[in-house]
């Protein structure tokens, strides 16, 4: 079970407050790690967290635990988190209009469905609502998985232009 991750932002507070409104929660400052940080809180059973750091933000090791240092900010990398929200595709939409952040909602493979929210234009976030997380928890079972794998992987997605 996962009960929290991180990710960087160029505006934390912004992006923290975003991700606290699709997860029915609350944004507040997290200052333990690096300055100018932010965390959502999800209104949910395991009050999951997302921690916004600062822009190249970079994690290390120190005395106390881990400290956040400055770092170089990267554009796009391979992390990606899928995030289940109460509110409609088209309140999910709407938010991603206002913030003037790309979302499309697209099928992976004909297994489930996922709103592809690229926060800040840069960092994916898969959200998935209520009827899409059934879908991915219908589909996403190891059994189903193996069974899917030996009927031929997917073949990638286009690389874009």
């Amino acid at each position: 079970m996962l009960f929290h991750l991180s990710t960087d932002a160029q505006n934390p507070q912004c992006v923290a407050t975003v991700l606290a409104e699709l997860m029915g929660g609350k944004a507040t400052p997290f200052p333990p790690v690096a300055d100018g940080s932010w965390v959502a809180h999800g209104d949910d059973a395991t009050n999951t967290l997302v921690e916004v750091y600062p822009a190249g933000t970079l994690l290390v090791e120190g005395p106390a635990g881990v400290v956040g240092i400055p770092g170089a900010a990267r554009t796009r990398g391979a992390t990606h988190f899928a995030l289940g929200t109460r509110l409609s595709a088209e309140d999910v939409h709407a938010i991603a209009r206002r913030e003037g952040w790309p979302a499309e909602t697209h099928s992976r493979d004909g297994l489930f469905h996922v709103i592809e929210l690229w926060i800040e234009g840069v960092r994916l976030a898969e959200i998935l609502t209520p009827a899409m997380q059934q879908e991915y928890l219908d589909s996403i079972r190891l059994d189903r998985w193996e069974q899917a794998l030996a009927n031929g992987p997917a073949q990638p997605n286009a690389k874009a232009a």
